[in-house]
């Protein structure tokens, strides 16, 4: 089995803590990392929280070989004229290493605190599918202008442009059929966090029905699946991934059955979110993660 192994590290540690995390998942071969894009994130937004952005440009200048992403940013408070000069950047400073996770952005803090109202679904996605073309436009374009009902450009500038042509990997996070479209159109690859379910084997089976929604729609699209890379949180579920190395492998054992070329874990925390013991993903790191990638 040969699957691509990918860690979440949250944004909620200083970084004289979190420059050595970074260090090691690079040092250990996982073969991407990412951190969450959001102004503050459920109930840790009472804590410490740190901008992605800034942060992964920093783990990008102490390490060599691991892809850096966003998972994911949004329109909830993010500009695709600015955003775009920050992704640039980036890409920069990484030696072209970003991988994009862009979605459509919930409800919560992040949707609040500029004080706009909180949108529905459907208008979140109306929003989300402007965004991704004019972000895609912009990366790929120098001096774009654009108008549309969420956002506008005028001579949008991307100059130098990325270091990855014609423009960084989008990976876009979708569950519904509106956002696959957007997957199958813009995407190099395909995130999701399945769709709920109060026990493990009910979220497999939700994750089972994602897929096939999602193999549907690039049908209709005529994408071809190869194509597309395909991710999946793991900790959506309602067991940690990370409980221990063994019900890890077998996590990455039931992705890899229904398609799955990526998958991705978490940090463990002391407490609250993702909580779990460090040695389990060190054990993870150094015994099974060169026979899960193959």
């Amino acid at each position: 089995m040969i699957m691509r192994i990918g860690i979440v590290i949250l944004p909620d540690q200083r970084w004289s803590v979190a420059r050595h995390r970074w260090q090691q998942v690079d040092q250990w071969g996982f073969d991407h990392a990412w951190t969450y894009d959001h102004l503050g994130w459920r109930d840790l937004v009472d804590g410490p929280w740190f901008d992605s952005m800034a942060t992964l440009t920093a783990a990008a200048t102490v390490t060599s070989r691991i892809r850096l992403g966003t998972l994911v940013a949004s329109p909830n408070f993010r500009h695709p004229a600015a955003f775009a000069r920050q992704v640039t950047a980036l890409d920069d400073v990484s030696e072209g290493r970003v991988l994009l996770g862009i979605g459509a952005g919930g409800i919560g803090f992040d949707s609040a605190v500029l004080g706009g109202e909180t949108l529905p679904p459907r208008q979140r996605v109306d929003r989300f599918g402007e965004f991704t073309e004019l972000l895609d436009g912009i990366l790929r374009n120098d001096g774009t202008t654009w108008r549309g009902d969420w956002f506008a450009a005028v001579d949008a500038r991307n100059n130098p442009g990325c270091v990855q042509q014609p423009r960084v990997p989008f990976v876009v996070a979708a569950n519904g059929p509106r956002s696959m479209r957007l997957a199958a159109r813009y995407g190099q690859g395909w995130v999701t966090i399945g769709v709920g379910g109060d026990d493990l084997d009910a979220w497999w089976a939700g994750v089972a029905e994602t897929v096939a929604r999602f193999d549907s729609v690039l049908a209709a699209q005529g994408r071809d699946p190869a194509d597309l890379d395909r991710y999946l949180s793991l900790d959506a579920a309602p067991v940690f991934s990370l409980s221990s190395a063994q019900f890890f492998a077998d996590q990455v054992g039931r992705a890899a059955e229904l398609g799955f070329t990526d998958v991705i874990t978490h940090w463990p925390r002391e407490s609250s979110w993702y909580a779990g013991d460090e040695a389990i993903l060190a054990e993870v790191a150094t015994g099974l993660l060169p026979q899960l990638r193959g």
